[in-house]
């Protein structure tokens, strides 16, 4: 969930890898990844992720409130921050949620830890320097006072705020509860960019002035309702690039390819917020039909993800993370 300032991939066709390859190279089966190799362990539930200015991966633990600092090549972890709420509904959902930097400060997300369900915190975006956390954006408050349309199924009023990507000095945030985009700034002003109907916005990811969205769709997540979105930040115009992976959390946009977190079958029968079943959760790589091949499976249910030289660092919702590496670029069809 990283800002990337390259060359801007404007072209869907472009980003999938739509210079042609030769009739004989487009009937290749796709190149397989390496298996998934366990990196980390023993965090305290694992939500979000980013890659910070130093290259290593930081990762918020929402049952604790820490964030640890990871290394991409040796697993080695260290807390880094501690001043963060714990999650209140344990065992469940919220928490600290994302972590993102502006310059070299780190910013970290918090959902689900406000009064509406018994905690005693702020639901929005906090400023991390020294282990000391300060309040932005109180993105909880402006839910309440900025509802959803009526006829939404909407029970928690501080919304569920789930990813954030830094923007212009401040943060792109997901709201999955209220199926929004918002933008937030560093005076701790929210508005909405992108309001949408129950489809559950959850990941997302940034190039140049194009926003990738990653829904997980209503319960009970069917294949079909796991779709990627694409939109220009200047018309907030979604345009469906791929769809068909169950619970969708994440995307992230390769050099050539796009990349797509599914994480796994929904138990039958389970509560809105509720994870997919243990060990069925997919890393996908969007094809040129509009759907998505996969690229790793039979991980436990995981909720972000981050990329890196070719490399996938996949965090799961116990607290663990996967490296998988050498990842097809997308281009066999």
């Amino acid at each position: 969930m990283r800002d990337r300032r390259r060359a801007p991939l404007v072209l869907l066709a472009v980003l999938l890898g739509a210079l042609a390859a030769p009739a004989a190279a487009q009937a290749d089966p796709p190149r397989e990844a390496d298996d998934p190799e366990l990196l980390v362990t023993g965090l305290a539930g694992g939500s979000g992720s980013t890659v910070g200015p130093d290259g290593a991966l930081y990762v918020p633990e929402p049952v604790s409130g820490e964030v640890s600092r990871i290394d991409p090549d040796t697993g080695e972890t260290t807390v880094v921050a501690s001043c963060l709420p714990p999650q209140v509904l344990v065992g469940d959902a919220g928490g600290a949620m994302d972590v993102a930097f502006l310059d070299s400060t780190m910013y970290a997300l918090t959902s689900m830890v406000s009064a509406d369900v018994g905690g005693s915190a702020v639901t929005g975006v906090f400023r991390v320097e020294d282990d000391t956390c300060e309040v932005v954006a109180d993105i909880g408050a402006w839910t309440i006072e900025n509802p959803p349309p009526p006829d939404f199924d909407f029970f928690v009023p501080t919304g569920v705020p789930y990813a954030m990507e830094a923007y212009r000095g401040g943060f792109l945030v997901t709201d999955g509860h209220a199926n929004r985009v918002l933008q937030v700034t560093l005076d701790g002003e929210v508005r909405t960019v992108l309001q949408l109907g129950n489809v559950v916005p959850l990941g997302l990811d940034l190039v140049d002035r194009t926003v990738y969205l990653s829904l997980a769709g209503p319960v009970p997540h069917l294949p079909e309702d796991g779709q990627v979105l694409s939109f220009d930040l200047r018309s907030a115009d979604p345009e469906l690039v791929a769809s068909g992976g169950r619970l969708l959390v994440d995307v992230e946009a390769g050099r050539h390819a796009l990349y797509a977190l599914a994480q796994g079958d929904f138990p039958e029968g389970g509560p809105e917020g509720a994870p997919a079943l243990p060990d069925t959760g997919r890393l996908l790589v969007a094809d040129r039909d509009g759907g998505f091949d996969v690229v790793a499976a039979g991980l436990d249910r995981p909720t972000s993800m981050e990329l890196v030289d070719g490399t996938a660092y996949v965090v799961t919702y116990d607290g663990e993370v996967w490296r998988v590496g050498d990842l097809p670029d997308g281009r066999h069809r």
